[in-house]
């Protein structure tokens, strides 16, 4: 199964934690995280699969970012055939945990059934921001089963 989002990847914000006037304290999730989360799991269902996986999965997401736009040409044109990389945060696992989370009942029933990611799982600068998806389950390899 494949997936391209045409959105600006956004990465898992922490929880954040307030203390009430009352005592109480209230913990959510940052604003900006949960407009994306919501945004992938739209975009999902429109071409879900027909079951929700239940075995061991492979996967690879691909993050393309944004160029920043006070970059010159010649670090635009570098960026783009792969010569800059983004080594900025936020960083590729807190990427990953904002899709994989926004998966869990749309493609695959949990997000522990990811055992692998696939070759290219990465972020990298492009002039078209996008979240390139690749699920793969994953048949048992061992002979005996």
């Amino acid at each position: 199964m494949k997936w391209i989002l045409y959105l600006e990847p956004v990465s898992q914000g922490r929880p954040r934690t307030v203390r009430m006037k009352n005592g109480h304290v209230m913990t959510y999730t940052p604003e900006k995280t949960k407009n994306f989360r919501e945004a992938v799991l739209l975009l999902l269902q429109q071409d879900r699969p027909e079951y929700l996986l239940e075995g061991a999965i492979k996967l690879t997401i691909r993050f393309y970012r944004s160029i920043p736009r006070s970059w010159s040409k010649k670090k635009t044109r570098a960026a783009v055939e792969g010569d800059i990389m983004p080594v900025t945060k936020p960083d590729l696992d807190n990427y990953t945990k904002a899709v994989k989370d926004s998966m869990k009942g749309v493609v695959w029933v949990d997000d522990s059934q990811v055992v692998e990611y696939g070759v290219g799982h990465g972020k990298y600068y492009s002039e078209v921001p996008r979240i390139e998806i690749e699920v793969e389950e994953i048949k048992s390899r061992n002979p005996l089963a």
